[in-house]
């Protein structure tokens, strides 16, 4: 008797905001685009690719293929769908300099 698998598939286990908000912010840790991208795409099939291609405005094909983890989306692609999944994209300093710092560097 053999025993029957599937490929695992992480948008089953998405079921709470405080998943997917785990799942976002460990993609993001790494700074790899396609990780966030493929992440995105994760969480988009968790709560539906039709509704995100409503909100967005981007076809199922086009979201499908933007967020599979190996093509280069646009940044305006992912800042899109970003925001129909109830984020924000934002630019984080590697290091903490202060304003005060920075001007007396110049």
């Amino acid at each position: 008797m053999s025993l029957a698998t599937r490929e695992y598939d992480a948008a089953r286990y998405l079921d709470s905001e405080e998943a997917i908000a785990a799942y976002v912010a460990d993609a993001t840790e790494s700074g790899d685009a396609n990780e966030l991208a493929h992440a995105l795409g994760v969480v988009a099939r968790a709560k539906g690719m039709s509704d995100l291609s409503r909100q967005t405005g981007l076809s199922r094909q086009t979201l499908y293929k933007a967020l599979n983890g190996e093509s280069n989306p646009e940044l305006g692609t992912i800042a899109k769908v970003a925001d129909a999944l109830g984020y924000r994209l934002s630019l984080v300093a590697k290091t903490k300099t202060t304003s005060s710092e920075i001007i007396k560097s110049l």
